[in-house]
């Protein structure tokens, strides 16, 4: 059920501590603190974890995707079903990437062009035809409280001519989107800034989204191969380019000291497979560093994965029996590791925003980064 529903969705930036910002945006559905992580539920699921153990580590958003619940379940049924909150019982509200990046990145066979993009499904091979219009009306049928626009996502590296043809389809295409868009009380519709690594392009795309006007503005077309610090270096100036009064999402990032270095740079909102997947593989995030729970030297090892976490796999299981459980390929091991990653993603959050507000985020960003934490 939904709470709040006449509230209108808006961004109140709180505090800055030079580029860092602390916010809070509220949508019908409730408030979500800023600088947030936001766990990724792409098939109306965050990957072996059950709701409450979402909510118990703090998320307040989690993300769902365009591209994976056309194509399955499908949105006509979601919509039957009473929208992807009641089908999934999340209450909280829910971000749903466009499908822009899938159709680049999964789809077998794509063919783009002005109108939108045809492509084949990489779960049967059957064809689908996705436009702006498209994107937004199934957004709508999810119920989405934030909805992203249909852009194109070239991939890395692309010439300037090839960023520069997708910036201008992206911005054709954000126009359409804004004019599908169903305009509700506490829903929004955000813009996605692209342009590579070319910083006169990524003005140009910023430039139209705000001539356009969105609820919240995404910096795409990064984390896609061009590694850390030139990512780094176009949020430097990417930033800046975008309003001070509306949430800034850097879509798909990423590992913790991506995390801190964008949040510096003055972004507010994340996503990321890399907590779930990571958790999966036997890989744990930890106040203490990276752990391979997979090594030798965590057999029989009575300590904790984690002093400093309070979930379900540092209060109640050992190092140890957490290492049987992934070299037994049990299923036990990858929700509990998926879990643990999941709150440290979130404590880090907590301590990002407690940084700012006390005015110190430089100094805590030093001393992680000293502590060769990834």
């Amino acid at each position: 059920m939904k709470t709040d529903i006449q509230k209108e969705f808006s961004f109140i930036l709180k505090q800055k501590n030079n580029k860092a910002r602390r916010g809070e945006i509220t949508t019908s559905r409730g408030k979500i603190q800023t600088p947030a992580f936001m766990p990724v539920g792409t098939a109306a699921t965050v990957k072996a974890l059950k709701n409450q153990d979402i909510l118990a580590s703090g998320a307040e958003i989690i993300l769902g995707n365009v591209y994976h619940l056309m194509l399955r379940p499908g949105a006509d049924l979601i919509e039957k079903m009473g929208g992807l909150h009641s089908f999934m019982n999340w209450q909280k509200p829910i971000l749903t990437d466009s499908g822009g990046f899938q159709v680049m990145s999964l789809s077998k066979i794509r063919k783009i062009n002005d109108e939108g993009v045809c492509f084949s499904s990489h779960i049967d091979g059957s064809k689908h035809l996705l436009t702006p219009e498209k994107s937004i009306a199934i957004q709508h049928q999810l119920d989405s409280d934030i909805t992203m626009i249909f852009d194109e996502c070239v991939a890395y590296p692309a010439t300037y001519e090839q960023a520069k043809k997708a910036v201008e389809r992206s911005n054709a295409w954000a126009i359409r989107c804004k004019q599908a868009f169903i305009p509700r009380s506490g829903y929004a519709l955000f813009g996605i800034v692209q342009g590579s690594t070319y910083q006169d392009l990524r003005q140009r795309s910023a430039k139209a989204l705000i001539d356009i006007g969105f609820d919240g503005y995404a910096v795409g077309g990064l984390a896609v191969g061009e590694g850390q610090q030139a990512m780094f270096s176009v949020l430097d100036y990417a930033c800046d380019l975008l309003p001070e009064n509306a949430p800034r999402y850097l879509m798909g990032v990423g590992k913790p000291a991506d995390i801190v270095g964008a949040v510096a740079r003055g972004i507010d909102m994340f996503d990321c497979v890399i907590p779930t997947r990571s958790g999966r593989t036997g890989q744990a995030f930890t106040s203490n560093g990276v752990v391979n729970i997979r090594n030798s030297k965590y057999r029989g090892s009575t300590r904790s994965l984690d002093e400093n976490c309070n979930c379900d796999a540092c209060t109640n299981h050992s190092v140890g029996y957490l290492q049987h459980l992934v070299k037994a390929n049990e299923i036990l091991g990858s929700m509990l590791l998926s879990q643990h990653n999941i709150f440290y993603y979130q404590k880090l959050m907590q301590d990002i925003r407690q940084s700012i507000e006390n005015g110190t985020f430089g100094e805590f960003a030093s001393q992680f980064f000293d502590s060769a934490q990834i």
